[in-house]
């Protein structure tokens, strides 16, 4: 994809993930890889008026290039998609049930199958450190290790894929296992799935859509 086709698929991520409540207002941010660099959402700027030109493109050495400033949470960008040479697209954005749940530094357990999208068995919550700072990126580095999903104690949630309309589904699977996470604890501390059982499904989600069932028959 050319920068411009990248930065419409931007724009379109942001809306779509507003319209589906998984963020508000002008809080999140999103990034995907171009080239030698990345391009990211600028500060400020409602998505609802976010036009491709606002895009910024952002050099790994921290330089841009645009009339606007780079979302302050830059460096969680940067960092991911220098570390993640997989990784091509970065989403982060307050979800209702993922924040909740960080607000009290709650993972999200093996409490469904689902989890193992994220790449394990738990979904951690990176410790608690200020917005827009080193040390943000830092914890959130550490907490998305062998993971493609992490929390923000107190903040939020990231997540990362190969594409930014890959990671917003993602995000809608992590949200709703926050919320099941969430809705289950009012009757109690839940059961889990064992690491066994974790382990079985992972090869299932990694091909998930991608893989014909050997015992089916195409006619």
């Amino acid at each position: 994809m050319n920068h411009v086709a990248l930065r419409n698929e931007i724009v379109a991520t942001c809306r779509a993930m507003n319209a589906l409540g998984l963020n508000q207002g002008t809080s999140g941010n999103v990034s995907v890889r171009a080239g030698d660099g990345f391009l990211l959402t600028p500060s400020g700027l409602d998505y609802a008026s976010m036009e491709a030109d606002d895009i910024v493109s952002m050099g790994f050495d921290g330089e841009y290039e645009s009339e606007r400033l780079p979302s302050t949470e830059w460096r969680i960008h940067r960092d991911v998609l220098a570390w993640r040479s997989e990784a091509c697209a970065v989403i982060h954005a307050h979800p209702m049930c993922c924040t909740t749940l960080a607000i009290h530094g709650l993972p999200i357990p093996a409490i469904h199958y689902l989890v193992g999208l994220a790449g394990g068995s738990e979904i951690r919550c990176a410790p608690y450190a200020t917005p827009t700072t080193q040390e943000l990126s830092d914890v959130a580095i550490e907490a998305l290790a062998d993971r493609r999903a992490c929390l923000l104690a107190h903040h939020g949630a990231i997540v990362i894929d190969d594409s930014a309309a890959s990671a917003l589904a993602l995000l809608v699977e992590i949200e709703n296992l926050a919320e099941q996470y969430w809705r289950a604890l009012q009757l109690g501390e839940p059961p889990l799935l064992s690491e066994t059982d974790m382990n079985a499904v992972q090869d299932i989600l990694e091909g998930y859509g991608r893989q014909a069932d050997p015992e089916l028959r195409k006619v």
